[in-house]
């Protein structure tokens, strides 16, 4: 049986996913906005804790991805290679190190869902659009002063996110929130019931290399609303840092083992 993932099959190829290195190009639309700390800081199992610095700081993030294996076959089939997702990060402190995590997400493609999975991003399926800026015709912003830029997110028939951007000019940074290693958690419950977790690893990864356009910066708007089973309006804006567009590339090829064992036994 091969496949990096399931279905595993005689030749591989029905796997919904194959093995790393993954890369992705996209558009990131990011506003960044300040919470209650108790907010983010119940967001973050032990052993992490909140970042010694601004700890209500959030960050929530539209991207509008094309991806690929090695192999670049995906992108001669671009339902394969492209998707959405909606992303939200807080930072958080390990051994005295101030990671980056995302504590929900949600994407629009099955691929893009269990490769997260994978990488310990709590994905879920999703609705998600952003506008996409373009140099010609009166149909989209240009990357210039006074270029707005909305975007949307929305699950299982609700509306949990919105957004615009209004840039300004452009900026040194996108933003300060995701900035760092990711630190996730990969969970998976046993199958005996109340024999707790078969799968429990703190782990970090991040970029193995990046690359990206020059940021913009602008004012932003941010609304988020009330769903049965979502929880993302409880991290409530308080105030608005700002927002952000920039054009990237990265490589994901796998991540570190921090530690292992250390969530609740019950794995609930």
């Amino acid at each position: 049986m091969h496949g990096f993932f399931t279905p595993k099959s005689a030749t591989g190829r029905a796997s919904l996913i194959p093995p790393p290195p993954w890369h992705y190009s996209g558009d990131l639309l990011t506003v960044e906005y300040r919470t209650d700390p108790a907010r983010v800081a119940e967001l973050l199992p032990p052993p992490l804790g909140p970042a010694p610095d601004d700890p209500g700081a959030v960050a929530i993030i539209w991207a509008d991805w094309q991806s690929c294996s090695d192999s670049r076959e995906e992108l001669l089939d671009p339902v394969r290679a492209q998707y959405k997702e909606c992303f939200v990060v807080v930072r958080c402190s390990y051994r005295d190190r101030v990671y980056s995590r995302c504590v929900y997400i949600w994407v629009d493609k099955d691929f893009a869902l269990v490769r997260g999975l994978h990488q310990g991003y709590p994905k879920k399926l999703g609705s998600v659009h952003l506008t996409r800026p373009h140099p010609y015709g009166p149909a989209a912003p240009r990357l210039a002063a006074g270029g707005a830029l909305g975007a949307t997110l929305a699950a299982a028939d609700r509306r949990l996110a919105q957004a615009v951007v209004r840039l300004s000019g452009p900026s040194p940074h996108n933003g300060f929130v995701n900035a760092h290693p990711m630190a996730h958690h990969r969970w998976l419950p046993s199958i005996a019931p109340g024999a707790g977790l078969a799968l429990d690893e703190l782990i970090s990864s991040g970029a193995e290399s990046a690359e990206g356009g020059q940021p913009w910066a602008g004012e932003a708007d941010l609304e988020l609303f009330e769903a049965p089973t979502e929880e993302l309006a409880a991290l409530s804006v308080h105030e608005i840092i700002g927002g952000y567009y920039r054009q990237v590339g990265v490589t994901w090829n796998g991540g570190a083992l921090l530690e292992s064992g250390t969530s609740a036994a019950e794995g609930s």
